[in-house]
């Protein structure tokens, strides 16, 4: 089988998986369950099997498929990989068995309409991150919302739809001005017979002028940074996470977010590089507040999933930073600590699910001891807990560790020209480490240890199920941080490109 054809075939699993669905009987859960597992299992060994044959240091794009979709306005379905997407598809295919297997137990009512649901944003999902055709990616972009807003809205709880309804007009608001901004861009760039082109080529080779750029890096990194969530643009993701079934906050945290750090990296900064530059101390500064606003309110709460949702906004605030470094390990961090963030979010939103299954409750106050009465799940939730704090040999201290050293190197030639607030705002960064360590370690001392109390007796164990989920994730994290080299060579190219595209000047010189 050719590269090209195991992408697409990739891709469209989960299409094919939801209409054999269609075909099975409502009354057969288990078999329902089954067939969404073998899908995604199937779609999990292509993407390792892509990334393994992904030639590391290769530049541009790989295993390309590019097809006229739409030719009078210059669509293509133009899919491809390279190292900005790469781990993220791996990621993404790595956490659909995860979801599935999580929510065995858990999903026990409209079970076909629901893993329906679930391919049906695999789909939409992987396909952002494999489109190399701005109309292609804004419609999966699109599309996106109507699985995670049923997921929501169907099996949250008490006040699902106000959390529905807020996170549909965030996303909603932010893709309108996008799709305006698309639209001007189309038919900004026209090809030789007189018909737009979508194509991030050659968008990429646009010659815009710095007002021009400035309106349209707003329009697309409004859209962005409510995805990621930025502050002050972040308050849809507590509601969100909160009254999410587990699966819809595995999904949330693990792939969802980052769509918004990738559409940052692989078009909001390379199509318009001057403006980006411009709003570079701005980005930065709400990159900063994110990190140390986040870990702050994280701090103060007493709902779990609202304690790993808040973390959240301060992690990905460390993507922003690295992004926005323009120095190679920084650039590269922030691509493993988005990878790092899916799998310990992930992860720990499902250990949530797991006690919340048991007693009923996530209020904080009411738990103690659980090492004494669950010393299985304790283990899992202390060595997610470290990753979430950033020890060293796990995924969590690659990232941040790259991001922090990247936004260093960038900062200090700044400050040697008397430009300080890079390096400023640098230092602040590390407070957020410090705070991420105050309140996940607040959080294990409150659940695991101390008086021994639960909101229900005679609590089991972890099952045979519920460790093998948790042992796949802890592996990939000590993984990630044991031995990340594989993962940052495959990267590099790109990265190599990101930078130099965002350090070019209009004489094509380079800045290092």
């Amino acid at each position: 089988m050719s590269e090209a054809l195991a992408l697409n075939l990739l891709l469209f699993l989960p299409v094919v998986g939801g209409i054999l669905l269609l075909m099975l009987p409502e009354r057969r859960p288990n078999l329902v369950r089954g067939l969404a597992m073998v899908v995604l299992l199937a779609q999990l060994a292509l993407a390792a099997w892509l990334y393994l044959r992904f030639q590391a240091g290769v530049p541009g794009l790989q295993f390309e498929t590019r097809l006229p979709w739409i030719p009078a306005w210059g669509v293509h379905y133009h899919i491809a990989l390279d190292g900005l997407n790469l781990l993220l598809v791996l990621l993404t295919a790595f956490l659909g068995p995860i979801v599935v297997a999580g929510a065995f137990t858990s999903i026990t009512r409209d079970v076909k309409l629901f893993h329906g649901m679930v391919m049906f944003i695999q789909f939409t999902m992987l396909g952002t991150f494999l489109a190399q055709d701005l109309f292609l990616f804004y419609v999966f972009w699109e599309a996106m919302l109507i699985p995670m807003f049923l997921i929501i809205g169907i099996w949250g709880g008490e006040r699902r739809i106000y959390a529905t309804l807020k996170f549909f007009l965030y996303t909603a608001f932010g893709s309108i001005l996008m799709l305006a901004a698309v639209i001007y861009l189309a038919h900004t760039v026209l090809t030789a017979d007189g018909t737009p082109s979508f194509a991030f080529a050659d968008l990429y080779e646009l010659g815009l002028g710095v007002p021009v750029q400035t309106l349209l890096l707003a329009a697309f990194a409004l859209s962005f940074a409510i995805k990621v969530p930025m502050v002050p643009l972040h308050t849809w993701l507590p509601d969100a996470h909160v009254e999410a079934p587990t699966a819809g906050s595995v999904i949330l945290a693990g792939v969802l977010l980052k769509m918004g750090t990738y559409g940052f990296v692989k078009l909001g900064f390379p199509l318009f590089p001057d403006a980006a530059l411009l709003a570079t101390p701005l980005i930065m500064t709400l990159a900063v507040i994110s990190i140390i606003y986040g870990a702050g309110l994280a701090l103060v709460q007493d709902d779990i999933k609202k304690i790993i949702a808040y973390s959240s906004v301060s992690h990905l605030g460390y993507v922003m930073l690295g992004l926005v470094s323009y120095n190679l390990l920084g650039v590269q961090g922030a691509i493993i600590q988005m990878v790092s963030h899916g799998l310990v979010a992930g992860g720990l939103f499902l250990m949530v699910g797991m006690i919340y299954e048991r007693c009923h409750s996530r209020d904080l106050a009411k738990y103690g001891g659980l090492a004494k009465l669950l010393p299985a799940y304790s283990v899992f939730f202390m060595i997610l807990t470290l990753a979430a704090i950033g020890l060293p040999t796990t995924s969590g201290f690659t990232g941040e560790f790259l991001v922090l050293l990247g936004a260093f190197n960038g900062a200090w030639p700044q400050f040697e020209q008397g430009v300080s607030h890079p390096l400023v705002l640098a230092s602040l960064a590390v407070l957020g480490i410090v705070l991420g360590a105050l309140y996940m370690l607040r959080l294990a001392r409150r659940l695991l240890f101390g008086e021994t109390r639960a909101p229900v007796s005679g609590l089991r164990d972890l099952s045979l199920r519920e460790a093998g989920i948790l042992g796949v994730l802890v592996l990939a994290v000590f993984y990630i941080g044991l031995f990340p080299n594989d993962l940052l060579q495959k990267t590099e190219q790109a990265a190599m490109e990101y930078q130099e595209r965002m350090l070019a000047v209009r004489d094509g010189e380079i800045e290092r």
